[in-house]
């Protein structure tokens, strides 16, 4: 199962009241450090760009943050499907919606939560503050209420308004309703359709498909009390009336006999085996309740061998998952200022959406997904999120049809130019990622916790048990664990724990300590302690015997330490060096930086072989790397003896005949910065470099550091890289967040 479906509680509750609570904050895109940065940002220089805009309105976009910005709007009356929460309740959900703008099309969300039921008060809530917004996404608002706010607000505002519950579902199960009639060798035109729910997502679902070739009296919804047929008034209204359609079927059961197709936004459970066997010949059932689907994919199987299914959970093949669709939607709105979201953009993306699964999966999506086939086929009609093509396959597509349809503002010349652009915008770090912990839920492994004793540790060994990644092992002792359990409230049954000094191995990882470390000053009794007293000994002994296939340790030691008794224990890999990693991740823009942890200060072959390596990381992780040797020094200026070392490690390089850029020595100013970079035309490296190869451990550490703590960047690791069997070690803060996906590294190191 993939991990988004079992996280717990208590994880979920952690992450949002952990360090800043919630899940967004506000960053300034300017310097505002001097009294002349204020005084060009606020008053008086920010009176010029305001007189500009009351010329010219359309100013605002080139002087404001309005282009990028989409307002995440409800009243919290239809949370998920936990139904009317109030504004408050919605509130995590809209910043998490903020934070899916940013993850998959860089666009800036900002949510708002109104406190009114009243349609006349929300609509005039949000007219008023449309010149704030380049779009809107409104939210987690209840039938029939959302209709007739979208609606208003649409001829309104001059800006795209867009309802996700209804049209985001709509789109991407289009695209996998043409798919699967594609596969089955049917049309739009010639099937009959069954639809079971009749709220937001019904309804455009309906409506979409009509505009795209439904025939009107070719689908028939049904709600809680039947079929929507002419001449119902039971419950009825405008919307469904518009739908209903003369048939004598009057229930589900019914209306399903002889379908091609159903379509369930309603229940668990609604639909049953009978009906399914009801259907006619290769039936398709997109069953999309969350978070059960009407029907499971196995209910299915059991009665029909020739049925294609999609439901809504990610760890079933065909997730219909909105985040493939309004991301994008708006990224190709904003792009060319769209006045609306109109049919022909909506028809668009489904079928941008549509194609890009037809077409070879790229290696790293493919790897990513390692326990799926993603062949276009009955098992993959959608796009997985992570696919990187999204964004200029269905933005592209949705900005050529705003232009096509007259709603366009600021039309693009060059498609082409648009859609590098767009590839380009998003860093593929973070889907790389996604796909080790996908590969690792695929070939889960046994994983040694060394500071079992440790809450934090006794957390994330269960989170990373509950997410699929594998066994979890604590090292500690009983006892205390237990103890630590108890007072924390936390619920450990079923987790492994070994005690170190009562452990059935201990007479074996001795013998192989010792044998390893009798000609390095040690003696047997010294190995024998070192086993029954150093976590970090006896996990890395397990791992290296065989008796568990990853190791993850950190929190109570600082990094040197812990590396020090597991070098006692594992080599490094025949040909590598041992060397630690840092991913550093600012503002969408990843460098991986060598070596953080390890080498004082590494010779020539050293930083040669580190880069060597380092490149290999960053290729696994979806960059071309552009690697680039640091000093204080740039190409000989001022020639000082002490960057000569990093010369020589480019002179390594050259007689390596390496397959990736490089070049060196820099200063890290130099090898960051573009304009910098063109005062040295025969520098080799064709864009900013991403690889920073540090001269000395002090330089590397330090900066890394500061990056965290004072630039405000994500850092992934130290990872150390070279070792003969996985080991990871976290930093002394790390949260269990951080503990759980440096686990699933270490579990993935033993796979790759």
């Amino acid at each position: 199962m993939n991990s988004e479906g079992r996280v717990t509680e208590a994880e979920a509750l952690e992450l949002h009241a952990s360090g800043r609570p919630g899940k967004i904050e506000i960053t300034p895109t300017k310097p505002l450090t001097t009294q002349r940065d204020l005084s060009l940002a606020y008053s008086p220089g920010v009176a010029w760009p305001c007189l500009h805009i009351h010329k010219d309105p359309d100013k605002v976009y080139d002087y404001t943050a309005k282009g990028n910005l989409v307002a995440v709007i409800s009243n919290g009356t239809a949370v998920l499907g936990l139904g009317d929460l109030g504004p408050l309740g919605a509130k995590p959900v809209m910043e998490g919606k903020a934070v899916l703008f940013k993850r998959f099309a860089d666009i800036d969300g900002i949510d708002l939560e109104v406190d009114t039921k009243d349609v006349d008060q929300f609509v005039n809530c949000v007219r008023y503050l449309g010149p704030t917004w380049g779009g809107i996404n409104l939210e987690d608002i209840k039938a029939p209420e959302c209709f007739i706010i979208e609606q208003r607000l649409r001829e309104l505002l001059d800006i795209p308004v867009f309802h996700d519950d209804q049209h985001g579902t709509a789109i991407v199960a289009a695209a996998g309703l043409l798919n699967a009639l594609d596969i089955t060798g049917r049309s739009l035109r010639s099937i009959r359709m069954v639809v079971n729910g009749a709220g937001a997502a019904s309804i455009a679902c309906i409506e979409l498909l009509k505009a795209m070739g439904l025939p009107h009296d070719a689908a028939i919804i049904c709600d809680t009390k039947g079929v929507v047929y002419q001449g119902r008034t039971d419950g009825m209204n405008q919307w469904k009336s518009a739908h209903a359609v003369p048939t004598k079927a009057r229930s589900l059961e019914d209306a399903m006999k002889g379908a091609d197709v159903v379509f369930g936004l309603s229940a668990k459970g609604a639909i049953s085996q009978a009906m399914v066997k009801s259907m006619a010949a290769k039936p398709i059932i997109f069953a999309m309740a969350n978070p059960d689907p009407e029907i499971t994919p196995e209910d299915v199987r059991a009665v029909r061998s020739d049925a294609i299914v999609a439901t809504g959970r990610s760890d079933y093949p065909n997730q219909v998952n909105n985040v493939l669709g309004f991301p994008y939607i708006f990224r190709g709105a904003l792009d060319v200022r769209a006045r609306t979201i109109n049919e022909p953009m909506k028809i668009a993306a489904a079928k941008a959406l549509a194609e890009l699964a037809r077409e070879d999966v790229p290696d790293e999506v493919a790897r990513s997904y390692s326990g799926r086939k993603l062949k276009y086929g009955p098992n993959y009609l959608i796009p997985t999120p992570f696919d990187p093509r999204l964004i200029a396959g269905v933005s592209s597509a949705v900005a050529q049809a705003a232009m096509d349809s007259g709603v366009a503002r600021k039309p693009i010349t060059d498609m082409r130019a648009y859609r590098r652009k767009l590839s380009g915008r998003l860093d593929p770090t973070a889907a790389s990622l996604q796909g080790i912990l996908e590969k690792v839920t695929a070939n889960p492994k046994r994983v040694v916790f060394a500071e079992g004793e440790e809450e934090r540790v006794i957390r994330a060994a269960i989170a990373f048990r509950n997410a699929g990644f594998g066994e979890p092992v604590l090292i500690g002792r009983d006892e205390r664990i237990g103890q630590t359990m108890t007072a924390a409230g936390i619920d450990g049954a079923g987790i492994e724990i070994h005690n170190a000094r009562l452990s059935g191995h201990n007479q074996t990882y001795t013998d192989f300590l010792f044998k390893r470390l009798q000609r390095k000053g040690y003696l047997a009794r010294d190995c024998q302690r070192m086993v029954n007293q150093d976590r970090n000994v006896f996990g890395a002994c397990m791992v290296a015997l065989g008796h568990a296939d990853a190791m993850v340790t950190g929190t109570t030691r600082n990094f040197w330490t812990c590396f020090q008794d597991i070098e006692r224990v594992i080599d490094a890999k025949p040909g590598s060096r041992i060397f630690a990693i840092s991913i550093v991740i600012t503002r969408g823009r990843t460098v991986f930086m060598s070596d953080t942890n390890v080498h004082e200060l590494p010779t020539p072959d050293e930083l040669a072989d580190i880069a060597i390596q380092t490149a290999a990381k960053a290729r696994q992780m979806g960059h071309e790397p552009r690697v680039a040797l640091l000093s204080f020094s740039n190409f000989g200026n001022p020639p000082r003896e002490k960057a000569q070392r990093v010369r020589e490690a480019v002179q390594v390089l050259d007689s390596r005949k390496v397959d990736f850029e490089y070049d060196g020595e820099m200063s890290a100013d130099v090898a960051l910065d573009d304009d910098l970079r063109k005062l040295y035309p025969f520098c080799r490296l064709t864009a900013p470099a991403n690889v920073l190869i540090m001269p000395a451990l002090h330089t590397a550490n330090v900066a890394y550091n500061l990056m965290q703590h004072l630039g405000g960047a994500t850092v992934v690791g130290p990872l150390i890289i070279g070792l003969s069997k996985p080991a990871q070690i976290v930093q002394m803060g790390a949260t269990v967040s951080d503990l759980v996906n440096t686990a699933a590294i270490a579990a993935y190191d033993a796979i790759a």
